[in-house]
């Protein structure tokens, strides 16, 4: 059954997978584990929000079966068979309230399609109308849509990226409903539902719907559809009816513009903006912190570059006189950086340490069989040890 899966959802679906996993590993060791805690309290108001719409559907809806709605068990059973599905989900049909509309979910393993009223009452006049809005749904859990969402989750939200994914998504599930219907003239009609209304789409002229096609290559059509999680209904309809159908092209000006408007989900608005709330708030966990150990890195390098030369004095002047100076000041060097950050000289040991805004940075003298001094670097009060920089983790230089 490959001819039901849209050649762009596997290629679109293995990036995602992939750039999800890496954003996964990034922001779990970046954050030093703080962004599984996200993830915990994500699952969790998962959980909660999923167990309140299952509920629903199981208090309120009504669970199709051979005594219950036969004929639309009949075409649920029917599609189940045609696309190869041997263990059916628990199907549903729930009022709509106006909405002409379907769905499938999942919650701890139990798989549901759940059909709004409105679209049953719709198709009553159609003979297999019912039939795609199921193919579509059954679609979306054959091909384990809910299953790989949360490993992609991190770069859903991308420009152009998440929002082509689930159009690519949704055309593969168009695929399915299809399938499922009599006739590609059926499915189209279904679909159409969605436009012409539940009455109007009996005197539809799909021919002349198709034609709409022509419209969707303008600038603004084109960045809406880049921003969007759907094709326009009739970009799919015309792929029902002919799945290697041509479609306009996009205007290139509208792919500029929507490389600047991240996708915030089918739902948008509000659901969309606390994404992205949510989606900055574990990048903010990873980037500042990464950020403040660069800054502190670069400083903590200038300060071991800038402080050779002093090492190197100090070394030379313990070597000519085998004991160490009192001071800085006594043979002859600043005892500051050029940044104003002072250094100390323990006269005792001849440990150097620099204190830097951040924290200090202490060099100690090492001799060497040859009796030549060397220098360790170590980090002191206030710097990580993951601050340090290369040079400063490896000094291990003669003088």
């Amino acid at each position: 059954m490959n001819e039901l899966v849209y050649p762009r959802e596997r290629t679109l679906g293995l990036i995602t997978l992939v750039l999800g996993i890496l954003t996964w590993l990034v922001l779990i060791v970046g954050s030093a584990g703080i962004a599984l805690a996200f993830l915990l309290v994500g699952f969790f108001l998962y959980l909660f929000a999923q167990s309140a719409l299952i509920a629903h559907i199981k208090g309120n809806g009504v669970e199709l079966s051979a005594e219950q709605f036969p004929d639309l068990y009949a075409q649920f059973k029917a599609c189940c068979e045609r696309l190869g599905i041997d263990s059916p989900p628990e199907a549903y049909v729930l009022n709509g309230n106006g909405g002409l509309n379907a769905f499938a979910t999942k919650f701890l393993g139990t798989r549901y399609v759940v059909l709004m009223s409105d679209v049953v009452d719709a198709m009553a006049k159609h003979n297999d109308g019912v039939s795609f809005y199921l193919g579509h749904e059954l679609g979306h859990l054959r091909m384990k849509h809910l299953n790989g969402h949360l490993l992609r989750w991190p770069v859903l939200w991308l420009p152009l990226l998440g929002a082509a994914y689930s159009r690519a998504r949704e055309t593969t599930c168009d695929r399915h409903g299809l399938a499922c219907s009599s006739t590609p003239e059926g499915a189209a009609r279904a679909l159409a539902a969605l436009s012409a209304g539940s009455e109007r789409w009996q005197d539809l002229d799909v021919a002349a719907y198709l034609r709409q096609t022509k419209h969707t290559s303008g600038f603004w059509m084109s960045f809406h559809e880049l921003t969007a999680g759907y094709p326009w209904l009739t970009k799919r309809a015309a792929r029902v009816m002919d799945t290697e159908a041509a479609m306009p092209k996009r205007s290139i000006g509208a792919y500029l513009l929507a490389l600047f408007v991240p996708y915030a989900g089918r739902l948008g608005g509000a659901f969309g903006m606390l994404i992205m709330v949510y989606i900055v708030g574990v990048l903010a966990a990873v980037a500042i912190p990464a950020y403040q150990d660069y800054t502190v890195r670069a400083k903590i390098s200038a300060a071991v570059f800038e402080s050779e030369n002093t090492r190197q004095v100090l070394a030379g002047y313990y070597e000519n006189n085998q004991v160490v100076p009192e001071s800085l000041e006594v043979i002859g060097m600043n005892a500051e950086l050029a940044d104003g950050s002072p250094m100390y000289l323990d006269s005792d040991n001849m440990v150097l340490t620099i204190s830097l805004s951040a924290g200090d940075i202490i060099f100690t003298p090492q001799i060497d069989e040859n009796d030549h001094i060397f220098w360790n670097c170590t980090n002191g009060e206030g710097i990580k040890d993951s601050q340090l920089p290369a040079a400063c983790k490896n000094m291990n230089s003669d003088y």
